[in-house]
């Protein structure tokens, strides 16, 4: 095995199971909700001038774009064979399709998407990612995304647990044109034409590009497309002032001052929805006969299932059983709750994580893996195992 590269050797060891390590992103303009396990002396590691850290990335190949003091490799996820480490970018170039299959190697050539956890104790501004035609302007890919509220992860709900979504049946496309207009200005008032919906844990929402959301402050476990394109369209939030700088992010520089432009990124007919409830709400949907999984020691569910570009499940398996799972494509892990095995690996949930600790709570299962069946056993009698499971795009299991 010596002669094999790191990849390799995680492929082999790891017997299609690649362990990662944390990967933790600090946001300039956020504050932290403190509820996704890292040590409290830790949240500022990185120093007053980045912000606090109030996101960890999950299977991510894509790299965070957090201005000029953005660290090296920051938001990438890495894998972990003994006392080496490579990329999970580089380990997906190189091994491709033993990786993540033929399907999307062949397509993406990439693994194009990853999951996030969002801690923040306050609300975001109304902000929105970019479709694919308007983020190809700056050289980047579109970004939809997801949200699902862990409970494990929110004992608390932070300041304001509420989502803004949308803009409101009636608003004119002049009145947004002039909050743009007016962001320099103090408070730009353009929540006055959204709508808030109060946050439920173990439940979640579809976010299309295109569509102005305003995130509340729960912990939010967010599967997404491979891409961190936004700008900010609110001006104050929670009295705190947002840079214009973050209003033309993801504006080409030779629009930058165009509000046309800012407000073409808009999709207009989705944000004025008025079944917004209807069809961009999710609560959780098994995956197949409830009574039939219960029987087998375990029940999972479907709890993003809106968008083409990915999807995600939340699988708990009972204490003291043993299941074997199968998928029918490849995925990312992070473990919720319990502990266990899982594989060829120890699986377990920390409760308090050091900044550069690893962990035995986050995996990458290869197609080949997924398809032959991945096999947990709960070494608990008490405590069910709980992990949520991100897949690619157009997964193949996914039929509701």
């Amino acid at each position: 095995m010596s002669n094999l590269s790191i990849a390799q050797k995680a492929l082999e060891q790891g017997k299609g199971i690649l362990r990662l390590a944390p990967t933790w992103v600090p946001r300039s303009f956020c504050v932290p909700g403190r509820r996704i396990k890292l040590h409290p002396d830790d949240y500022y590691v990185l120093g007053g001038v980045r912000g606090g850290i109030d996101e960890r990335w999950l299977s991510s190949t894509t790299p965070a774009k957090n201005g000029p003091l953005t660290g090296e490799n920051e938001g990438l996820s890495f894998v972990i064979v003994g006392d080496e480490r490579v990329l999970l970018k580089d380990a997906i170039d190189e091994l491709g399709a033993e990786i993540i299959g033929d399907r999307l190697w062949n397509e993406y050539k990439s693994w194009p998407m990853y999951s996030k956890f969002f801690d923040n104790m306050g609300p975001l501004p109304h902000h929105i990612h970019h479709n694919d035609e308007e983020a190809a302007k700056i050289g980047q890919l579109g970004k939809p995304e997801a949200y699902y509220y862990p409970p494990q992860l929110n004992n608390h709900g932070g300041d304001f647990p509420y989502t803004f979504f949308g803009i409101a049946p009636g608003t004119t496309k002049e009145q947004i044109k002039e909050c743009l207009m007016n962001f320099t200005k103090g408070d730009n008032k353009i929540t006055m034409y959204s709508q808030a919906f109060p946050l439920i844990p173990g439940t979640g929402w579809d976010v299309p590009p295109g569509m102005l959301h305003a995130p509340g402050s729960l912990c939010t476990y967010e599967p997404q497309k491979a891409s961190d394109v936004f700008a900010m369209y609110q001006s104050l939030v929670n009295e705190a002032v947002i840079p214009e700088e973050l209003l033309w992010n993801g504006t080409p520089p030779d629009q930058i001052g165009d509000y046309d432009q800012l407000m073409g990124v808009i999709d207009w007919e989705l944000n004025t929805n008025p079944n917004l409830l209807e069809t961009r709400f999710m609560q959780p949907k098994p995956v197949r006969d409830v009574a039939e999984m219960e029987a087998e020691g375990y029940i999972e569910k479907w709890v993003c299932y809106r968008s083409e570009a990915f999807s995600a499940k939340e699988l708990t398996v009972f204490p003291g059983q043993t299941v074997t799972i199968k998928d029918s494509a490849a995925y990312g892990i992070i473990m919720m709750q319990g502990h266990g095995k899982m594989g060829v690996w120890n699986i377990e949930t920390p409760a308090l994580i050091r900044y550069g600790q690893l962990t035995n709570d986050e995996f990458f299962i290869t197609e080949k893996a997924a398809m032959e069946g991945v096999t947990i056993t709960n070494h608990s009698a008490n405590d069910p195992i709980v992990m949520l499971k991100h897949f690619g795009p157009n997964n193949p299991d996914l039929v509701l």
